[in-house]
């Protein structure tokens, strides 16, 4: 069974790069700027080690204890993404596994992973998670683009977490290139005082072309990559 699926997550990352391939072109943009996150919540931690075999250095997880029980489990020397909302009371224990939060839209929740990266003696990277939906609605999570820069000044101030970038996910039902350029443009903003917050996150198995287009250096793929997700538990 290892084989088969190790075989299937190889065909599928093909397939997937194949597709990141043709964006960049499209773009006329370097392959290698652009890094592909699995997405590997619900998936077993035997996914995880067959896709370090395939050469993945990073995976991304968005419910901490899942996340924690998995980490120990995985044979691999990996970093790992929290990605989506994270709970204030939580952080503390995202601190302690996590490489990279990508999800960070108010000033509490940076404080609170400041103060769990001084408790793991580490330190954290984070994005800003931006909004990317139409004003006065708020379904996808982030920050308001008017506040990114403000709360980048925040984070910046903090010891113990580093600013690597912005990420987001394109609001649904909408144009998924008209809400990247959104956030390509709320990135340009952030480089004004955070010039080495390079990082853009997003684009998904849906939209990761869109998301190229304009500036993404990583999308996130769950479902292209690794199939149909198992049911929730």
């Amino acid at each position: 069974m290892t084989d088969e699926r190790k075989t299937e997550l190889q065909r599928n990352l093909d397939e997937v790069n194949a597709r990141v391939a043709a964006a960049c072109a499209a773009a006329h943009r370097v392959r290698a700027d652009v890094r592909v996150l699995a997405v590997t919540k619900t998936f077993p931690a035997s996914d995880i080690d067959l896709l370090a075999e395939l050469g993945f250095t990073d995976v991304g997880e968005s419910r901490d204890q899942e996340a924690r029980l998995k980490k120990a489990e995985v044979k691999a020397f990996l970093r790992w993404h929290m990605i989506g909302q994270v709970q204030r009371k939580k952080a503390k224990q995202v601190a302690h596994w996590a490489d990279l939060v990508e999800g960070v839209d108010r000033a509490d929740l940076a404080d609170a992973l400041q103060l769990g990266a001084q408790s793991a003696e580490k330190n954290l990277e984070v994005l800003i998670q931006v909004s990317l939906d139409p004003d006065g609605t708020q379904n996808r999570g982030g920050v308001d683009r008017g506040q990114v820069v403000a709360l980048a000044e925040h984070i910046l101030a903090l010891s113990h977490l580093t600013l690597a970038g912005v990420m987001a996910v394109a609001p649904l039902g909408g144009d998924p290139e008209a809400a990247f350029e959104l956030l390509a443009r709320a990135h340009e903003r952030l480089l004004g005082v955070a010039p080495g917050a390079q990082m853009v996150s997003a684009g998904m198995s849906g939209d990761l072309e869109a998301a190229i287009i304009h500036g993404a250096t990583q999308v996130r793929i769950g479902g292209a990559l690794l199939g149909n997700r198992p049911p929730l538990t």
